[in-house]
């Protein structure tokens, strides 16, 4: 797997401003809004699987493993809310089934809780390998506005690092 992090992973919520918004899909041909759609609806519903996840998965414990949780948990938050945004300056709204992935967010981050760190590392590396995964079909089959491909990409180089980032404590777990 090719790791792309041409962005910086560091910062795990991007700094917008008001200029930042607009009105998009003016001019824009009804098969190619239609793409657009629902591929922001799709990494919109994914995120949001991704965030429940992570959420079942924090235990009550001070440790690192619980504060790297965190961090990822609001990480992907702010790409909810990154492909919520775009869906509204489309005039669109997230899908009314988005709840469906909420609840199996949960499943799989509390019963990888309830099989142990090990579990949940494991289970955040296949998380985010699916996440890149679809990344890389949506950026390459989809014709993105510039400013939207570049959410996508900062996005995807984000699972980029928690995939590191687990494989990194997985392997720590190891030792």
């Amino acid at each position: 797997m090719q790791e792309k992090m041409a962005y910086d992973i560091s910062i795990v919520r991007t700094r917008m401003q008001i200029d930042d918004f607009q009105m998009r899909g003016q001019g824009i041909s009804p098969a190619k809004l239609k793409d657009i759609r629902k591929g922001l609806r799709t990494l919109h519903t994914l995120e949001t699987m991704a965030v429940n996840i992570y959420k079942s998965q924090i235990t009550k414990k001070v440790s690192e493993h619980n504060r790297q949780l965190i961090a990822a948990m609001c990480n992907e938050m702010t790409h909810v809310q990154d492909f919520q945004v775009k869906l509204y300056e489309y005039g669109w709204k997230p899908s009314k089934l988005r709840w469906m992935y909420w609840i199996v967010g949960f499943k799989f981050g509390f019963i990888s809780r309830l099989m142990g760190k090990r579990a949940i590392l494991k289970a955040g590396i296949w998380l985010e390998t699916a996440a890149v995964n679809h990344y890389d079909e949506l950026l390459r089959n989809i014709d993105w506005d510039e400013a939207t491909r570049k959410i996508l990409e900062k996005d995807q180089s984000d699972e980029y690092g928690h995939i590191n980032r687990w494989k990194g404590l997985l392997q720590a777990s190891k030792a």
